[in-house]
């Protein structure tokens, strides 16, 4: 990962982080813009078989679901082991989609403080229509434009990359138990020059876009992924603020590293290999429609216990992208997923308990997860013994310790309505598990600095406690 080569940079991005009033557009003001493109930025979707899909085909060799193009992405069935897994042997469809997309945000320095260019972006999956994207959100079919449409607005900022400043520029994993090995390349470019803002397109500053993330379905998970790849940022460093509560000023130590973790980095790296040393992950490709456990009849893939998610076709019209028409298949859960963080103060400096977790579509092996990352209706029946580790102390967390409860949705152009609430529960326990570990923050960042460490699911969540930092209510 490269980062901005400017000693300056943590202070600058403190700054945005808490600049409200010194934004260029107040936030009930981008809102209102949000409202109104709604009435010429839209997708109308339709539900089809998948037998259906002009542009998709299954392919008799393989049984997978493919473009024409040959390109985009494709669905296949595998199967998987993990023994001593809580679940050790299934078969499942999987995406794989081997392009590494651009997720970009530009940045730039407006009457003296840095503001993010934001994209209103309508997508067929999107759960409430219009999401909040980055400046960039492509994959390399659709920015060497395969599908035939339009150039995609400032994707040259990103290409050309030795004419600007690079703040971050890292590979990430998208989610492991839906994707094979899919990564997505996590940027940020600060520009001096003027930049034409095109419509759809507003400067936020980082305060108002953590405001955001308070908000259900809001900004979309592109967003807080590349969000979550920002430098350390010294909220401390526009200078001293007595009116923070314990909570935040834990945060604060916790993010700049001036207080010591439970663990050293190297212990922690040590782990790390450890855990992905002891754990062997095997997949194998499978025909659709010789999986066991799912039923593919030509119209939809789904699971026979009707749980877990369903992949469906969709015929979409759209105004205010690219292209205008197109149909494609879409993965559809089933339930609103949970990802949780249960984080505790030690010695005045807030640590997060992170799960080393082993998944099917994962680079290697395993990527820190949060504590519980699970859709909480798949072990309504489960004995305590087959239940994810702490999805019952974050389920019963007394509502006084919750920091952070919001619903986000997933990315909307492969995933149908697929939501997970995203919690954040302060506890005073230092709870114990091999599989787990303390970490400060600040050690989470390090490790973002380099690839397939954290997987999106953590990174999402990650996104949502650094909010919390600059957000406007106290904790205790």
């Amino acid at each position: 990962m490269r980062t901005l080569d400017n000693p300056n940079t943590s202070d600058r991005l403190a700054r945005s982080a808490l600049a409200r009033d010194e934004a260029v557009l107040d936030l009930d003001s981008y809102l209102a813009a949000r409202a109104e493109a709604a009435t010429s930025m839209y997708t109308n979707v339709e539900r089809v078989p998948l037998s259906a899909l002009s542009d998709w085909y299954t392919d008799d060799a393989t049984g997978s679901i493919r473009h024409v193009s040959g390109k985009f992405f494709s669905i296949h069935g595998v199967d998987v082991r993990i023994p001593n897994a809580l679940v050790p042997h299934w078969d499942q469809p999987i995406i794989l989609q081997p392009e590494v997309g651009i997720l970009g945000i530009l940045v730039k320095e407006i009457n003296g403080v840095l503001h993010c260019l934001m994209q209103l972006k309508a997508e067929p999956g999107n759960y409430s229509g219009i999401q909040i994207s980055p400046t960039v959100q492509a994959t390399r079919s659709n920015y060497t434009r395969v599908h035939g449409g339009n150039a995609i607005p400032y994707l040259r900022y990103f290409m050309d990359r030795a004419r600007h400043r690079v703040v971050a520029d890292v590979r990430q994993s998208e989610q492991g138990s839906w994707f094979l090995r899919k990564r997505n390349r996590n940027m940020v470019i600060e520009v001096t020059e003027d930049v034409e803002v095109v419509d759809g397109f507003h400067w936020l500053t980082i305060a108002q876009v953590n405001d955001l993330l308070g908000m259900d379905d809001m900004i979309n998970m592109d967003t807080r992924s590349v969000l979550s790849c920002l430098p350390f940022i010294d909220m401390n460093a526009p200078g001293p603020l007595l009116g923070y509560d314990g909570f935040t000023r834990s945060q604060i130590s916790s993010w700049t590293g001036e207080g010591a973790g439970l663990h050293s980095i190297g212990d922690l790296l040590s782990w790390i290999t450890e855990q992905r040393a002891a754990t062997e992950v095997t997949v194998e490709p499978m025909p659709l429609h010789r999986m066991t456990e799912w039923r593919y009849d030509g119209d939809v893939v789904s699971h026979l216990s009707a749980r877990f998610f369903d992949v469906i076709g969709l015929l979409v019209e759209a105004r205010g992208r690219e292209v205008g028409r197109w149909n494609q298949p879409m993965l559809a859960a089933r339930g609103i997923g949970l990802v949780a963080f249960l984080v505790t103060r030690v010695e005045g400096v807030l640590h997060v308990l992170v799960h080393a977790k082993a998944e099917p579509g994962i680079f290697d092996v395993a990527e820190l997860a949060p504590t519980v990352q699970c859709v909480p209706e798949n072990h309504a029946d489960s004995p305590p013994a087959s239940r994810p580790p702490f999805l019952d102390v974050v389920l019963a967390a007394d509502p006084g310790r919750i920091k952070f409860d919001t619903i986000q949705s997933e990315e909307g152009g492969r995933f149908f309505h697929t939501r997970t609430r995203h919690v954040i529960v302060e506890t005073d326990e230092l709870h114990d598990h091999p599989d787990f570990r303390w970490m400060t923050p600040h050690q989470l960042t390090t490790l973002l600095q380099h690839s397939h460490y954290v997987n999106i699911q953590c990174r999402s969540l990650l996104a949502c406690l650094r909010a919390l930092a600059s957000s406007t209510e106290g904790g205790a």
